[in-house]
């Protein structure tokens, strides 16, 4: 079977540990050439050392000057850029009241700023490859009110509005943008976070997750979430743009 991605460039954001560095190892084995992207430049380079090909670039998503390098550099290295995945996020249980904007700005600068300077980079370097795909990830919070974690789902609600605004613009352009909103994955990002998350909302010890287990049936795996990014960046998808794949085992459609 031909792989998905052969000769295509993918920059993968994020992408030293979890979920990114899932999605960049299931690129890179569809045949891409892969970019590993992240703020820690020697935790990227040990991250590429175990996908073959792949080039690691270190990158602060929050300062357009690395965003602007990092695109650059990877069409130096490869030739060309035909997929971005702007999968760098943050989060920190904390209510809504108790946050200052420092810790706002924390969370969206990145979350938020850090796919707008993706697709502000990225966009103009695959129109120039003849075209491709952006696949941003939202989540399953941005479609409902998530205690907690207000600023990380205000800022993924809006990545999935940009999404959707960056399709429009980019379409005539051959470049399709679509969107993965995972719900619960077991990474640390959501792990390190259940035992505040547990004390900050009353709940016993192992209440996350029992929550998870009643919402979700269990944890999304990353491998779950790298396949779907891989389906909207491969042509397989070429007739989705614009959309948010929801990946959450049932959580947004359960009332209870």
């Amino acid at each position: 079977m031909p792989q998905q991605l052969s000769g295509k460039t993918a920059i993968v954001t994020g992408s030293a540990t979890g979920i990114g560095f899932a999605i960049a190892s299931r690129l890179a084995a569809e045949g891409a050439n892969v970019v590993v992207s992240d703020i820690d430049e020697a935790a990227a380079k040990e991250a590429s050392a175990k996908i073959p090909g792949s080039a690691a670039i270190a990158c602060d998503v929050r300062d357009e000057d690395q965003v602007k390098a990092l695109v650059e550099g990877s069409v130096e290295r490869f030739g060309a850029l035909h997929v971005m995945v702007p999968n760098a996020g943050v989060a920190r249980a904390m209510p809504l009241v108790e946050m200052d904007l420092a810790a706002w700005r924390e969370v969206t600068s990145v979350n938020l700023d850090g796919v707008f300077l993706a697709i502000r980079h990225a966009a103009p370097a695959i129109v120039a490859a003849g075209g491709g795909s952006i696949v941003t990830l939202g989540s399953v919070t941005a479609l409902a009110g998530a205690p907690l974690i207000g600023h990380y789902a205000a800022s993924k609600a809006a990545v999935v509005n940009l999404t959707k605004t960056a399709a429009t613009e980019l379409r005539s352009h051959n470049v399709r943008v679509n969107a993965v909103l995972p719900g619960f994955v077991g990474t640390q990002l959501v792990t390190g976070q259940a035992e505040s998350f547990e004390e900050q909302s009353g709940m016993p010890a192992g209440g996350f997750a029992a929550l998870m287990d009643q919402k979700q049936g269990r944890l999304g795996t990353v491998e779950e979430v790298a396949d779907a990014v891989l389906f909207l960046a491969a042509d397989s998808a070429s007739f989705c743009n614009g959309t948010g794949l929801l990946l959450d085992g049932g959580l947004n459609a359960s009332l209870f």
